[in-house]
């Protein structure tokens, strides 16, 4: 079935199930485009029907022109980019295609070894295609009256690149790639996003990168979960892919905790797009879902689920799941009270197994979107079990807005983000803190 008219159909069931009448997002039967809130998604994005069998594997490439780019003696800063699909396995074990982009850097390694690669694994963008990442490297701004997405990750990837390290960015599953929709914080999905995007950047043509480069994780929030989970799952799904260095930034490591933080916040949108990719990836919960949300929750997830981070800030900033529900609980309280959400959310859990390689987790203390104490949990997990942990308490001031306890930290932890993976890069070793930490909160 050409992409298309999966899409279609993915939307079609997600509607059916949810009681409401379509989603948002349309294709355009002259093109075989997809249009999501008005703006049109190259064909690129559209997978083939048969995937190849290898995880990694490169499905097509093309050069990806960089909307911030300045030309120099030795190539465009930061670099040459190429726009990626390649092939990962998602958390059912099928077969999926990811989109992303890999960039070259024109800046020189300056450390040790041959120059290493940094997966990108993007925080928040959304749950429409339009928001993806890769979108973002060449439009960093959409502003279209449909739909607002930023391209905020360009700022990590471009200090990254300033180092001479590549860059590869993942879009993770159903971002961008038009088949289905995008499974936001699902740990399985996103870690084999992550680990696929270092196999398929090193096939890519004009790349320096080879399967002896050391490679590092970088991601913050949605990102910060899932480059935990890829290192978590990297010895028994990646052993080809051995990670020199992990930086986990805010990660929504217990998703029960995070739900109570994000409820009622500028970024409760992000609940719907949970329950979409949930619902999706298990269709065992949705008769759960159907009992449970009202004609206002099921159109809000519908509506959600092609929107952006700007549009779910302007359209259902500080909603209450409450107003979404047949009795008035609050998804917190009917996950807590139901045993099989309960179930599915604990197999969400990041900390149960010991990560591979030195990581370092970061935390704002007065996170109160993705809890400050659920992160900080997640290091002790790792230390408990003889991980090499480096855990950085970001000590900001308190303030009203939770989107803002939260986004501070990505700012001002950045630098030291960096520092930190580019020494693991150039093969220093990690100054676990562990011994240090006391292991309660």
């Amino acid at each position: 079935m050409p992409a298309r008219r999966r899409l279609l159909a993915a939307a079609v069931l997600a509607a059916s199930c949810l009681g409401v009448q379509a989603l948002p997002a349309t294709a355009t039967a002259a093109t075989g485009s997809v249009v999501s809130r008005g703006v049109t998604i190259p064909e690129f994005y559209n997978p083939p029907a048969d995937l190849p069998a290898a995880d990694g594997t490169l499905i097509r490439s093309e050069p990806l022109p960089l909307a911030l780019s300045l030309p120099s003696l030795n190539g465009p800063l930061p670099g040459r980019a190429t726009r990626l699909m390649y092939k990962s396995t998602d958390a059912n074990g099928g077969p999926v295609a990811v989109t992303g982009a890999y960039i070259e850097p024109t800046a020189r390694w300056q450390g040790s070894g041959p120059r290493p690669l940094v997966v990108v694994a993007p925080g928040t963008m959304g749950q429409g295609d339009q928001c993806a990442a890769s979108l973002g490297l060449e439009h960093p701004l959409s502003l279209n009256g449909q739909t607002v997405s930023v391209g905020y990750e360009d700022l990590s990837i471009y200090r990254l690149l300033a180092e001479g390290t590549a860059v590869v960015v993942t879009d993770y599953v159903g971002l961008g790639a038009t088949d289905r929709l995008h499974t936001y914080v699902n740990r399985v999905d996103e870690a084999h996003a992550v680990l696929d995007a270092a196999r398929a950047a090193r096939t890519v043509t004009g790349a320096t990168v080879t399967a002896a480069s050391r490679v590092g994780l970088f991601g913050y929030s949605q990102g910060g979960g899932a480059t935990a989970a890829a290192a978590e799952l990297q010895p028994s799904y990646a052993p080809d892919v051995t990670l020199a260095g992990t930086y986990s930034g805010a990660p929504p490591a217990d998703l029960a905790e995070v739900t109570k933080g994000i409820d009622g916040s500028e970024l409760a949108g992000a609940l719907g797009w949970s329950l979409n990719g949930f619902l999706q990836t298990d269709p065992e919960l949705r008769p759960i879902a159907e009992a449970h949300l009202n004609p206002a929750g099921k159109a809000a997830l519908a509506d959600l689920s092609t929107m952006c981070v700007g549009d779910a800030i302007l359209h259902y900033g500080y909603a209450k799941s409450a107003k979404w529900t047949t009795d008035g609980q609050s998804l917190g309280a009917i996950i807590a009270a139901d045993p099989t959400l309960r179930a599915f959310l604990d197999t969400q859990r990041i900390g149960r197994l010991k990560p591979a390689g030195p990581v370092r987790v970061a935390t704002g203390v007065n996170d109160n979107l993705v809890p400050h104490g659920q992160a900080r949990q997640l290091a002790v997990d790792w230390c408990r079990k003889g991980a090499d942990v480096t855990y950085a308490p970001v000590v900001l001031p308190n303030v009203v807005s939770p989107l803002l306890n939260h986004f501070g930290p990505l700012l001002t932890d950045q630098g030291a983000a960096v520092s930190w993976l580019t020494d693991r890069l150039s093969g220093r070793p990690a100054p676990s803190n562990c011994l240090t930490m006391p292991l309660q909160p």
